[in-house]
This record gives C-alpha cells, sequence and structure tokens, in this order.
C-alpha cells in the first residue's frame, strides 16, 4: 500500500478544530455577509458556528470489537439503512442520506454496530460522496481481511439542490466493492440487491 492510500484510509483525528480560531473566523464571515454582530440574535452566533462544525467534524473514537468466526460463517452481513451526514469540501454544505455496508468474513467477524462507527467515523469529515465510500470500504478491508467488502452510499447533497441547479430530490449513489463481492458475479449480484432493496 502507497503512503498515499494510507493517508487516504486514515481516520479523520479527533479534536482537530480550532475552535476559538473558527469562532473568530465566523465573525469575519458573518461582518462580510452584512450581519451585525451587535444584533442580539447574532451575539453569540459565531460561538455556535465553531461548535457546531466541531460536532460535525469531529468522530467519536471507538475500539473495533471482532470476533473470532468459530462457526466458519462465510455468507454476506449487510448493515443496510444507516443515516449519515457530511460536509461537502466544496462548498461547506451539508449532503446526507444513508449507507449500506456489507462484508464476507474470514477468521474474524466484527461487531456490527461498528459498521455504522467506521461510516460515521469517515462522514465526520470535509468530504466528497466518492472518496467517502471508497475510504469506508478500504479500511472495512484493511482492518478486518474479510473476503470481501461493499459498500453502497445514496445521498442528497445541499449543494445541488440548494444552489446551482436547485435540482431538489437528486440522489447521488456510490459504491465501493472488494474482494468476493468484487470478483464473484452472484456475491456482487447478491449485495447490490439488499443495497438496493434499502431505497425501494
Amino acid at each position: 500500500m502507497t503512503p498515499r492510500s494510507q493517508a487516504r484510509l486514515a481516520p479523520v483525528p479527533s479534536g482537530r478544530v480550532d475552535r476559538p480560531r473558527a469562532e473568530r473566523a465566523a465573525r469575519e464571515l458573518i461582518e462580510a455577509l452584512g450581519g451585525d454582530l451587535d444584533d442580539e440574535g447574532l451575539r453569540d452566533t459565531p460561538r455556535r458556528v465553531a461548535a457546531a462544525f466541531a460536532e460535525l467534524l469531529e468522530p467519536e473514537p471507538f475500539d473495533m470489537t471482532t470476533f473470532a468466526n468459530d462457526e466458519g460463517y462465510d455468507e454476506l452481513v449487510v448493515v443496510r439503512d444507516i443515516p449519515f451526514h457530511s460536509l461537502c469540501m466544496h462548498h461547506l454544505l451539508p449532503f446526507h442520506g444513508t449507507a449500506a455496508v456489507a462484508y464476507i468474513p474470514d477468521e474474524r467477524i466484527i461487531g456490527l454496530s461498528k459498521l455504522a462507527r467506521v461510516m460515521e467515523m469517515f462522514a465526520r469529515d470535509l468530504q466528497v460522496q466518492e472518496r467517502l465510500t471508497t475510504q469506508v470500504a478500504g479500511w472495512l478491508q484493511e482492518q478486518l481481511r474479510p473476503k470481501g467488502v461493499g459498500v453502497v452510499i445514496e445521498a442528497e447533497h445541499m449543494c445541488m439542490s440548494l444552489r446551482g441547479v436547485q435540482k431538489q430530490g437528486a440522489r447521488t449513489v456510490t459504491s465501493a466493492l472488494h474482494g468476493l463481492v468484487r470478483e464473484d458475479l452472484r456475491t456482487r449480484e447478491e449485495f447490490l440487491a439488499l443495497a438496493g432493496s434499502a431505497r425501494r
């Protein structure tokens, strides 16, 4: 694995937001947008903005709990309809939707809630959906070493629905597949059918 791909799969560092600096920047932005910071409604907004961005960009750390696959389970494990939200790195506007995350166990199985935790870990970043999808799949492949991984994300982007073309309700779907989920046609079709059934 190249240094670049290692960096791509690295989780977002916790506590990375410089809140005092973010608050100062929010004050500058509000004034640049014509806001009056002496107005009672805006007086505490810079602090709130800094706190909100810190909440959106700092995932909670977690331990990747795994267990021995004593039963030799070798079929798909799918957690779908995982809600998430993230921030578009191009416009700092939210995008949100649902994800389906799956893997085929090898020697270890993972606690089911951790599949949602991995999704949240990478979503709390300045993101594009394509990178988010590959990060989740790549991290699970690297950390768990399963026989295969599949991730499908469907999201609505506020930078597309509130500005620009203003197409409300338009959804973007991305996928990333590794191992047997990519290479075995039957497994790939099964995963995509299960992931797609969450949207019907």
